[in-house]
């Protein structure tokens, strides 16, 4: 559940605070809040899941060089924090520019706490209310659930259930077939608002979206728990209505094979039962994400305009996917560029495999994927598996002794250097060396200053001896790049 920003922002303990939004202040009220967090360390993005107000004292921030402050800033933006509140005092007497700068050019909303107040009063505040209201919606959520389910058991149609639904949430309900055909609808107490999708699977095939038009004055959350609550009872109608045909179940027992690695003899038989040739080639797709799930509907979708045939499963937090590449290399590429514009939640990552040469290679091409999402770690909302070709080769065949002296030999300097005045003159000779040596380039991806830039390029030069364009250098230095990753 969450509550708007603005809603947080007039608690009572926080307005003691006298808070002041000082950077992306369109829309930053409407933000929602899933969680309010405190916490003085500088390290803490990866332990956020998204949607936090995050509060922090400081102190932690005031002794770091600029660099490290904005590298802060941009990780919270990564991790889609609903905003980051700042208390400014003796130790923080303003909030640092290049702070502001770099969170107005991420959509961060940073907020300036202009008076002590305590965290842990703030948090309980806030947070108890998020709690209470969780519950709240659990609890009718429920309610509609079994509500329709006694409708079914009644010999209730589509309509009925979702009548029913609507109700329940003062929300307009619609079941969209995946081509867009509607299935049933009931209409709700007012008419425009925000929609609220759910996908509704049959047997681990996605049968139907179910559409809540909530009013503005609506309250969205309760129609996304009481959605989500009741997917199984409209499920079980669709399964009445029309059950999932043979190649449909084929397909959800391919992926199951490629996902737990099965013999070749099963996968040469679901294959074809399931539209994919043995022979043809094939990748597989890989989205992580707490809404695996519901992703399935959109990244279904993309498949169908890009690729001749593919299949889709939902896992716990993993949604993989398989595709058919008739076109091979050009296809794979054309898939890529598709799935770099998926919307995803914040938090999610998403990697395609290499090309497998027929269905016998889809869970080397899913494995692969997996492991260069692992190895991708933050740098990336998708992961190519082709651009970490090296990487993947090298942790199969390079023991970790072997990869850290040849690191060590030729990045021994930047490495030391890094460490000990905490600059990221690695992660720039890294970015440079993936541009293909375009300056430019890098300091766009570095969000960088030509000039920073090129006084970086130039101490790196320094420390490695010298410019390696133009030299046998410049591979290996590429290589203890990727290596240096691992």
């Amino acid at each position: 559940m969450s509550i708007l920003l603005g809603q947080a922002l007039n608690s009572e303990t926080l307005q003691g605070a006298d808070p002041r939004i000082m950077c992306a202040a369109d829309g930053a009220l409407t933000r929602p809040v899933r969680w309010v967090h405190s916490s003085e360390v500088l390290d803490i993005a990866p332990l956020l899941r998204g949607g936090e107000l995050l509060l922090s004292g400081g102190q932690a921030l005031a002794g770091q060089p600029a660099e490290r402050r904005v590298e802060y800033v941009r990780g919270l933006a990564a991790r889609g924090i609903a905003a980051l509140a700042l208390e400014t005092g003796p130790a923080l007497p303003a909030i640092p520019a290049e702070m502001l700068e770099v969170a107005q050019s991420a959509g961060l909303p940073i907020i300036e706490l202009r008076h002590v107040v305590p965290f842990v009063a703030v948090m309980q505040e806030i947070n108890s209310l998020l709690v209470s209201e969780s519950v709240e919606h659990l609890q009718r959520g429920d309610q509609a659930s079994h509500a329709m389910a006694a409708e079914l058991a009644h010999g209730g149609g589509l309509d009925q259930l979702l009548a029913v639904l609507a109700e329940t949430t003062g929300a307009g309900a619609r079941l969209v077939s995946p081509s867009g055909i509607t299935l049933g609808a009931a209409a709700g107490p007012g008419a425009g608002g925000t929609v609220t999708t759910v996908d509704v699977p049959v047997r681990g095939v996605l049968a139907a979206r179910l559409e809540l038009e909530v009013p503005d004055d609506g309250d969205s959350g309760l129609a996304r728990v009481a959605g989500e609550r009741s997917v199984d009872i409209l499920g079980l109608a669709l399964l009445q209505r029309m059950p999932p045909g043979l190649k449909e179940l084929a397909g959800i027992e391919l992926m199951r094979a490629i996902n737990s690695g099965s013999q070749t003899w099963q996968l040469r038989q679901l294959g074809p039962a399931s539209g994919f040739s043995v022979d043809g080639p094939v990748a597989a797709v890989v989205i992580r994400s707490a809404r695996a799930g519901h992703l399935r509907a959109g990244l279904d979708a993309l498949m169908r305009e890009v690729v001749s045939h593919s299949a889709s499963y939902a896992n716990n937090a993993e949604l993989i996917a398989l595709a058919s590449l008739s076109g091979g290399t050009s296809t794979r590429a054309a898939l890529v560029a598709g799935l770099r514009g998926l919307a995803l939640p914040a938090g999610s990552a998403i990697a395609v495999g290499p090309l497998g040469n027929g269905i016998d290679e889809a869970p080397w091409s899913l494995a692969e994927a997996r492991r260069s999402l692992d190895m991708a770690g933050d740098e990336g909302s998708l992961v190519d598996a082709e651009a970490y070709a090296v990487e993947r080769l090298a942790g199969e065949h390079l023991d970790v002794a072997s990869r850290g002296s040849f690191v060590q030999r030729q990045l021994g300097a930047v490495v030391e250097h890094d460490r000990l005045r905490r600059s990221e003159l690695l992660r720039t000779l890294t970015v440079w060396l993936d541009t293909g040596c375009n300056t430019a380039q890098a300091a766009r991806e570095l969000h960088l200053e030509r000039q920073s830039m090129h006084h970086r390029l130039q101490k790196i030069f320094e420390l490695c001896g010298g410019d390696p364009r133009g030299t046998g250098r410049l591979a290996g230095l590429h290589l203890a790049t990727k290596l240096a990753r691992l």
